[in-house]
């Protein structure tokens, strides 16, 4: 006899919350101290001046100042905000 299996067994049942990577300040953009600009896996994006890299690779803003790639959009900084005094 030909038998279907029953509900409990199923081996494509299991799916992964999605982990929100990706460039979260864009470049040209304003970034606070401590703000995260990429959320990434693995060093797709190098840290550049004024940036640190956590330990799940994730950049963020080390000052105050507005984002910026460069090294063919791979590398990211932060330069300080001018005020015109």
């Amino acid at each position: 006899m030909a038998h279907k299996k029953g509900e409990g067994k199923v081996k494509n049942g299991r799916d992964s919350h999605s982990k929100r990577l990706g460039i979260k300040i864009f470049g040209g953009d304003v970034a606070l101290s401590g703000n995260i600009i990429v959320r990434q896996r693995g060093t797709k994006f190098q840290p550049g001046r004024n940036v640190g890299l956590g330990r799940d690779y994730t950049i963020f803003a080390l000052i105050d100042g507005s984002v910026r790639f460069d090294r063919y959009g791979r590398r990211v900084n932060v330069d300080p905000l001018v005020t015109g005094d």
